[in-house]
């Protein structure tokens, strides 16, 4: 399957929200209560990816014109040698197809990840065994 990886632009942003709140739905649901997972949609909306766009570097994943997955990375409470990784979400059916790992790696190769001393992963539960697949340690378990 052909995809792309390229950064977020204007424009973007209510693929990526129906993205994210359909992916919550219907993948993290198996760790959450559907009171959580709702809760959580709700903290998603248009303006609040473009406020983020603003300080985080954001890429999508693009199969024909349809986005199909998403990732952030940015400054950790505003540090200068922190980094944040964040929001990284596939839609159900495009997973397992390297998408996940075409996004981390775009993240890794940006400028952010390159000059941190340190990186966060912020990670719901359903995300934690790709991120250790992809080398990431956690500090806490749940």
């Amino acid at each position: 399957m052909d995809y792309k990886i390229r950064r977020f632009k204007k424009g973007d942003e209510d693929a990526i929200v129906s993205l994210i709140r359909r992916t919550l739905r219907e993948v993290n649901i198996k760790d959450y209560s559907k009171e959580t997972i709702e809760k959580i949609v709700k903290e998603f909306s248009p303006n609040i990816i473009l406020n983020r766009a603003k300080s985080f570097h954001m890429y999508v994943a693009v199969v024909s014109d349809l986005i199909v997955g998403v990732g952030a990375i940015g400054p950790y409470w505003d540090s200068l040698t922190e980094y944040c990784i964040l929001n990284l979400y596939v839609l159900p059916e495009y997973e397992n197809m390297g998408i996940g790992k075409a996004i981390l790696n775009a993240l890794e190769e940006d400028e952010f990840f390159r000059k941190a001393e340190r990186i966060e992963v912020s990670s719901t539960i359903s995300a934690v065994s790709f991120y250790e697949h992809m080398g990431y340690v956690f500090k806490k378990r749940w």
